[in-house]
């Protein structure tokens, strides 16, 4: 009763060290990735290197998308043609983007200007969607996902994704709200964004939380000068295999 996700990113936008926060979880039923950061063909590459488990970009079958910020969807431009162009060879799937509304209706307006074909391909050329109604729980490649409202600049969200009574929680980027918290709380191991901004959530926010919330996080999202020495919740690596157990509750 597990879930593995493989760390295939942990900086921040401004990251000149590590990759965007993002991930890739081994679902029952296909590979699912949570954001598509910039140079995301290499990001499964090393990380593919580091945890010996080969994340293949051409089997992702689904990709869970929190917002458009480039550090979080940049790469889906080079996923998108990669997995196009094998598709006009009778090669490939096409994968599902899953999201809330207002960061769906966006979407082609960051990919169109690169991936249009001069007015001749569409979002539904490269990529399914399916919208994500905020607290309702869908089937993903075998997993139970839901998704709410968080916090951020933009629109955004954040995820619980649950498998054979292991759950993860993945917040997004977001300032810090403890709604949002208490939201995630549920899940057996949250992963959750830090950065020094206003509109993300300072390590010292997290740090006041509750030892046993903050034995179960995980941090990300982190800029490169962070010390870990400031807080007893443990950061998470590239190529790192997260291991989500569930627990009889």
């Amino acid at each position: 009763m597990s879930i593995r996700a493989v760390i295939t990113g942990i900086g921040s936008a401004i990251s000149d060290r590590n990759y965007g926060s993002s991930a890739a979880i081994i679902g029952p039923k296909g590979l699912v990735i949570i954001d598509c950061p910039d140079s995301f063909l290499r990001a499964l590459r090393d990380a593919s290197k580091k945890s010996g488990i080969e994340l293949d970009p051409m089997r992702i079958t689904d990709i869970l998308i929190t917002h458009l910020h480039g550090d979080h969807i940049n790469g889906l431009e080079a996923l998108g043609w990669k997995s196009w162009i094998a598709r006009q060879s009778g090669n490939g799937i096409q994968p599902r983007i899953h999201t809330i509304e207002s960061v769906a209706r966006r979407i082609w307006d960051r990919l169109a200007p690169a991936m249009d074909q001069n007015g001749n391909a569409q979002f539904s050329d490269y990529f399914s969607l399916n919208i994500l109604v905020p607290e309702v729980a869908v089937s993903i490649a075998g997993l139970r996902v839901e998704a709410r409202v968080a916090e951020h600049l933009i629109p955004c969200c954040g995820f619980r994704i649950s498998c054979d009574g292991a759950t993860l929680g993945w917040s997004g980027d977001t300032r810090f709200d403890p709604t949002h918290i208490d939201w995630l709380a549920s899940a057996d191991v949250i992963v959750h964004e830090t950065s020094e901004s206003r509109v993300h959530t300072p390590i010292e926010c997290l740090n006041s939380l509750a030892p046993e919330l903050r034995r179960k996080m995980r941090l990300i999202h982190m800029e490169d000068n962070f010390d870990q020495a400031v807080t007893d919740i443990v950061p998470l690596t590239e190529g790192e295999v997260l291991e989500v157990v569930g627990l009889e509750r």
